[in-house]
């Protein structure tokens, strides 16, 4: 285990990142979301995102007439094979642009740094726009100044390139709580278009204030505070769904606006049943469906597995919902706890399906 690696609890709930290792007494120290660190010994924690040195991101090189020690240092490779330019406002680009084989699933993230990272109490901030993917961003960062929303950087970035947007001093940084970002992704070619990027984040400003919230990244050779932007706009949507939402999809099970298409429901193992609950395994397409319409298949398809298998005593049934924000696995587990309180479950096993399953023997 090492500083930055993202780890969760065996013996309870939770976990975090890692902040600082301690070998002499096999300890490490984890932040979690709230900004606290717990100390925990090593062999009561899992590993779950380890920090890693190597990507393909192809990096920009940092061409700078007059390069000064505060500046962050872009990681590089060579690009001799690429003819990448800039894209006229209009996106029609004067070259061929290079791509990387996982580049067309979009991903992107802002980077922080200090100027002085010893100084963190009085220092100021560089903010910078990573676009790791193949695809050219209308970029608009807005954050919220007391009430009012205010554009602080827009412009156009190249497909898998860095571009500094802003830098913050102590004072401002209190207006960075509560920031938008909105992506526009397209290409210069013909391409199957993606959706736009609207992206509400939460920033806690006691971060920028620990040392340990700059960590080593795949982007640039300094530390820095990263916020996934894509990751943040799925769990804002995940948060949208209302418990009121799930209540009512429950009791009234109307049925979506489309035909439902089921695909794969279970696979048989000889000792255990396992049920996908991952929407793409149940639907063709998720078009016209809201998040609850999509949570109600989720819960209606949990419950047709466990009343087809209901005289089947001693059964192993393994449903796998993936982590998420644990919204569906909360439901399930509310309905077994009241609809089936005879039944015992627990977490499936960790070696075959991490913390995204749950395992239910029908008694």
């Amino acid at each position: 285990m090492k500083t930055g690696d993202t780890v969760r609890f065996l013996n309870a709930v939770g976990g975090g990142t890692i902040t600082r290792v301690d070998n002499n007494t096999n300890m490490v120290y984890v932040e979690d979301e709230d900004g606290f660190e717990i100390p925990t010994l090593m062999r009561d924690c899992v590993v779950i995102g380890a920090v890693s040195k190597e990507t393909n991101f192809p990096r920009k090189e940092a061409v700078q007439s007059v390069k000064t020690s505060n500046t962050p240092t872009i990681h590089s490779q060579s690009r001799s094979d690429s003819k990448q330019t800039s894209p006229s406002p209009q996106g029609e680009g004067r070259g061929e642009v290079l791509e990387t084989p996982d580049g067309d699933t979009l991903r992107a993230l802002l980077a922080f740094f200090p100027v002085e990272i010893k100084q963190l109490q009085t220092t100021s901030y560089d903010c910078y726009l990573v676009n790791d993917s193949n695809y050219f961003l209308y970029y608009n960062l807005i954050h919220c100044n007391e009430g009012n929303w205010k554009t602080v950087a827009t412009g156009v970035i190249e497909p898998n390139m860095q571009e500094e947007l802003c830098s913050i001093t102590k004072v401002q940084l209190n207006n960075w709580e509560e920031i938008r970002v909105q992506l526009l992704p397209f290409k210069q070619k013909a391409y199957t278009p993606q959706r736009p990027v609207d992206a509400e984040i939460k920033m806690n400003i006691i971060r920028f204030l620990k040392l340990h919230s700059f960590i080593e990244n795949d982007y640039f050779e300094d530390l820095a505070l990263m916020v996934d932007i894509v990751g943040a706009q799925q769990k804002s949507k995940l948060a949208e769904v209302s418990p009121e939402e799930i209540k009512q999809a429950l009791l009234t099970k109307e049925q979506p606006h489309r035909p439902r298409i089921v695909k794969n429901l279970a696979t048989q193992r000889p000792d255990v049943l396992e049920v996908d609950l991952h929407i793409n395994e149940l639907v063709d397409s998720t078009a016209g469906m809201s998040n609850a319409d999509m949570l109600l298949l989720q819960i209606d398809t949990f419950h047709k597995i466990l009343d087809e298998n209901k005289t089947r005593k001693g059964q192993k049934i393994v449903f796998i919902h993936g982590k998420g924000e644990g919204v569906l696995r909360s439901e399930i587990e509310k309905q077994l706890r009241t609809r089936y309180k005879t039944y015992y479950f627990q977490d499936a096993s960790f070696r075959e399906y991490g913390f995204g399953a749950t395992m239910v023997t029908i008694k």
